[in-house]
């Protein structure tokens, strides 16, 4: 059977403001039958963020919803979607570093469609993209990601997937209600049946003068407080042991929702950054609670953990972190970044807070929940960066210890306000303060790590680590390789791997059917980024918030 060919529609019409809503055939696509063809298989390649992991889980569910079929590779594929990120130029770099390759697959599969999606995608570079990036066909802004169907003439009165409304698809604002239409509709496409994504907000409002995301993804949207906690709901009655709240800048949750009476109790003020209005309206602090509310005939949490990220250090108050030690569900975990050791710095870069202010927040978050690990996100050679500066940004990283730290060296971002700054530290010294900063956080995160060796930690085994030829690296997940000094393997016996609540990255050996389950393992070796051991007797953690058998 011969495959459909994709055609590729640039735009959808637009509704009048007057015409009344309501569900007919996507514009233009009437003539496009499938009876007698085969739908296409698709490919998503994902870069960047766990945002950006989750749109490609609902573009996916969308593509499979539509009767398509996915592809184990881009050489088998007729549709590749690349779901792009723009925080980093080695993103981008590597989008095109490929355009050679996709230009080859078309030649052998001259009916292969190429679309590029995501945080690259704006509607001022569009025909900048078309240049730079000449084997894709179609390019979708954040917002536009749920017309894709639509854009490949897979919506229609003869396709079998969804269809529009008559209107354009959905702007920016209605992204919260397309994510609760594919939630009730089936159509995510979840890549793990252990762990789940679970986008409670989108865009945002900060002021970052590096970054593209608030131009890319626009102004913050909340997700409406029942939708999330229906999600949630569904998520736990799946069997999912870990789900992860997502948003940039996921702790702003809504303050842009309307007041409500049952959240009068919610009474707090921004201590840091643009001063808004936040009483009366439900908070992340509030949909922890509710969650973590949701529990098992025995009582114990029926989403085992329960995690958030990316946090920004504006809406970390009182009430967030009260509820990170009150909720048994809630991981001993978090990620803040705070980008730089200099005031000086965190000014040019529009973060509004000062080293002092974090360090206070990372003070309470310890006294408040005593173990909790941070990790953060740090820039080096910003603009204006002086040695003196980066030297603050080293004794940052020394007082604080966090247990891991995602380091880049600044690149500007198109469009954004930094690239209006002198990029004025050099290549060769962004790259030596880079590799210093790394060399630093690993003997840190060594040290932190060295204090787990003997202890027993709860793990939430994820996978089977895939065989290397070396002992140490990181993996295309991002993971490290499996160690080789962990202990011979027993009949019937692999390799596996998974992370504790304070997230660390935890070896063992093990039956594969411990995959998806909640073990015990004891700590008998510890490197800079992962933690080997043993499964103990009895599955759980001595001092664990959450009784992992209770619930396996």
């Amino acid at each position: 059977m011969a495959t459909r060919q994709l055609t590729v529609i640039d735009s959808l019409a637009i509704r009048p403001p007057d015409r009344p809503r309501r569900l007919s055939p996507a514009p233009g696509l009437g003539e496009f039958a499938t009876d007698d063809l085969a739908m296409p298989r698709f490919h998503v390649w994902t870069l960047g963020c766990q945002m950006n992991q989750s749109d490609s889980e609902e573009m996916a569910g969308a593509l499979l919803a539509a009767g398509c079929t996915e592809a184990p590779s881009m050489e088998a594929a007729d549709l590749i979607v690349i779901n792009s990120c723009a925080i980093r130029e080695t993103a981008e770099a590597k989008i095109i570093g490929r355009q050679g390759y996709l230009a080859r697959l078309r030649e052998t599969n001259p009916a292969l469609r190429v679309v590029l999606a995501g945080c690259a995608v704006r509607t001022a570079n569009r025909e900048r993209l078309a240049r730079r990036y000449p084997s894709v066909d179609l390019f979708l802004r954040p917002d536009e990601e749920p017309e894709l169907v639509a854009r490949l003439g897979l919506a229609g009165p003869t396709a079998p997937g969804p269809m529009l409304p008559d209107e354009a698809a959905p702007v920016a604002d209605a992204l919260p209600s397309v994510r609760a239409d594919a939630v009730t509709g089936g159509r995510i496409a979840r890549r793990s049946g252990i762990q789940a994504w679970l986008p409670i907000i989108y865009g945002c409002d900060k002021t970052c003068t590096y970054c593209i995301v608030p131009f890319s993804r626009g102004p913050e949207r909340s997700r409406p407080f029942d939708d999330v906690v229906g999600e949630a709901r569904r998520l736990a009655s799946a069997g999912y042991r870990e789900v992860t709240l997502l948003g940039q800048n996921v702790n702003s949750y809504g303050h842009d929702l309307a007041p409500e009476p049952r959240f009068a109790h919610v009474r707090r003020t921004r201590e840091l950054g643009r001063r808004i209005d936040l009483e009366g309206r439900p908070d992340i602090a509030e949909l922890l609670r509710a969650i973590d509310g949701i529990r098992t005939a025995d009582g114990v949490p029926a989403i085992p953990r329960l995690r958030f990220i990316t946090s920004h250090p504006w809406d970390l108050g009182d009430r967030l972190i009260a509820a990170m030690a009150e909720c048994p569900s809630v991981c001993e975990h978090l990620h803040l970044p705070v980008q730089s050791g200099s005031d000086a710095v965190l000014r040019r870069m529009g973060r509004q807070y000062s080293v002092t202010s974090y360090l206070d927040l990372v003070e309470r978050l310890r006294a408040a929940v005593p173990g909790i690990a941070l990790s953060t996100d740090v820039i080096v050679g910003f603009c204006g960066e002086t040695e003196e500066q980066f030297g603050e940004t080293l004794a940052l990283l020394e007082r604080v210890r966090f247990d891991t730290v995602f380091a880049a060296a600044f690149s500007p971002r198109p469009g954004t306000p930094a690239a209006r700054l002198p990029d004025d530290v050099p290549p060769a010294e962004k790259r030596r303060r880079l590799n210093e900063l790394l060399a630093l956080q690993e003997r840190i995160g060594w040290e932190r790590n060295l204090a787990w060796v003997g202890r027993t930690t709860e793990v939430l085994v994820d996978g089977i680590d895939r065989p290397r030829s070396h002992d140490h690296g990181e993996d295309a997940a991002g993971g490290e390789a499996a160690p080789a000094h962990l202990p011979p393997l027993g009949p019937g016996e692999v390799r596996l791997g998974g992370r504790n609540r304070e997230n660390r990255l935890v070896h063992l050996a093990g039956s594969p059917d411990l995959v998806g389950r909640l073990v015990g393992v004891r700590v008998v070796h510890a490197g800079p980024y992962s933690l080997t051991g043993v499964r103990v007797g009895t599955d759980g953690a001595p001092g664990s918030r959450h009784d992992p058998a209770a619930a396996v």
